[in-house]
């Protein structure tokens, strides 16, 4: 029974709590996401001989990395690859990449992420896509004895699986912030969607008909909008516009040589010449307020906080605003989120990007991510909530925190480390020596400025700062 507040709801609770219904050892832990950081926390699973189930929403591992495959990401492979998942790979015969090579996310799959999901056959389930999670019979309102029965995970099908413990690796990429300034849509925006690109199209590959020879607005000031930007600026009959909000572009640009990783600084440093020289075109102060879609073109709208307006009419957008967290599958269960990131509040202060930037994250692991669902666990980009501050090398140690809290190792889980790339993990001519090396293979040459070398967020490529793999 639902209403009400009698005696008999409090008895049924009670009534419920069974030893036919209690979570059983053979309850595998399923992990929600296979992209990098929900095969590394399955990899955990498997050397510490806990049963798994991974499942993955796309028709391929690592779905979302594909779709920002032709991107390289900010750090070498050396950084990229789980401690576990080596181990497992290296066991079967498997030949690590060049350790100092910038990988693109096609090359993150086809020499990482495949070779590590084929290891773990039919316990990774592809097009297996999560609706809803819930406690066997008890929603969110009931408490005794919740902590004592499986999760019960409901995909789009219909079917119905438990699960003794949760590991939510799901990530951000299919839930982007909107074009609206104040995260509300802009007034006519779902009308125009088929002129909207959301971050990291391949300007330079398969979605070249769409900019060449077009007008295209880019709206924010993240890395993925620098990626874009420096995409667009190698296409010949194009106008580029660039839009943020903020009355400078100084946090786009970076700190340029000063970066630990020296190929995030170069993403900043050409941006600020294409700028400096025209070839794009910055607007700020700008806040999409609407979106009106006329014929083949589209007119966008800024009034900003005073009421002030100005408009650009384009061909096409590409609305590299951000992400957020979707906790709408975990509705029924306890979720301690921070009101204003939409991370566990724990982890919040410790990610603000107000205060931090991805190499000033201190570590951290189940305690941080805990919520008062025991068994639960958000990790990897999405348990970052709105903070562009994510690493993959971080997903991968909180990965190995909470799989140790599930097996009981209290002692290894809480032992967390971290080396994050503004204590010097990267070399300083790293960008430079990459891109010398892809000249020689490609016949293009040419210095740090002269070759276009695409860059990417993993896992997160959020508007106002977003941060490496």
């Amino acid at each position: 029974m639902s209403d009400g507040c009698c005696g008999p709801a409090a008895i049924e609770i009670e009534q419920f709590t069974t030893p036919a219904t209690r979570s059983a050892p053979s309850d595998p832990v399923v992990v929600i996401g296979g992209g990098p950081v929900g095969l590394a926390a399955a990899a955990h699973l498997a050397e510490r001989g806990r049963d798994f189930l991974v499942l993955e929403a796309g028709e391929q591992v690592a779905a979302s990395v594909a779709q920002w495959g032709h991107v390289r990401v900010f750090s070498p492979w050396k950084f990229d690859i789980d401690a576990a998942a080596k181990r497992l790979l290296e066991a079967g015969g498997w030949s690590e990449p060049d350790p100092e090579w910038l990988p693109t996310g096609a090359e993150l799959i086809s020499d990482y992420l495949a070779p590590l999901a084929k290891l773990f056959g039919d316990r990774v389930r592809l097009g297996a896509r999560v609706s809803a999670i819930s406690r066997l019979g008890y929603d969110r309102v009931r408490t005794n004895g919740r902590e004592n029965v499986p999760f019960l995970i409901r995909l789009d099908d219909g079917e119905e699986l438990r699960a003794g413990a949760i590991i939510d690796a799901s990530g951000t990429y299919t839930s982007p912030n909107v074009l609206g300034a104040g995260g509300l849509p802009a007034h006519g925006e779902a009308a125009a969607s088929e002129l909207v690109d959301h971050a990291l199209p391949d300007v330079l590959g398969a979605d070249r008909d769409r900019y060449e020879g077009r007008h295209t607005l880019v709206v924010g000031a993240g890395h993925s909008a620098a990626t874009t930007l420096l995409a667009l600026a190698q296409l010949e009959d194009v106008r580029i516009t660039w839009a943020i909000r903020g009355g400078s572009a100084g946090r786009a640009y970076g700190g340029g040589g000063a970066d630990a990783l020296p190929a995030r600084g170069a993403l900043g440093t050409r941006l600020r010449a294409h700028v400096e020289s025209g070839r794009i075109q910055l607007v700020t102060g700008f806040f999409v307020h609407s979106v009106t879609r006329d014929g083949d073109q589209v007119s966008v709208v800024s009034r900003d906080p005073s009421g002030a307006e100005q408009s650009v009419t384009v061909d096409r957008i590409v609305a590299a605003t951000g992400y957020r967290p979707d906790h709408s599958i975990a509705s029924e269960l306890r979720l301690d989120l921070d009101p204003i990131l939409g991370s566990t509040r724990r982890l919040a202060p410790l990610i603000d990007p107000n205060q931090h930037s991805c190499g000033t994250v201190p570590a951290h692991g189940v305690d941080e991510l805990s919520h008062p669902e025991p068994g639960y666990y958000a990790v990897g980009v999405k348990s970052y909530g709105r903070a562009p501050t994510f690493l993959m090398a971080t997903g991968y140690e909180q990965v190995r925190s909470v799989v140790a809290a599930i097996a009981g190792d209290w002692e290894a889980a809480r032992e967390v480390r971290l080396d994050l790339p503004e204590t010097g993990v990267c070399s300083s001519n790293l960008a430079e020596a990459q891109e010398q090396r892809v000249g020689l293979a490609t016949g293009i040459s040419g210095g740090l400025l002269a070759t276009p070398l695409p860059l990417a967020t993993v896992g997160a490529a959020n508007d106002g700062g977003g941060c490496c793999g």
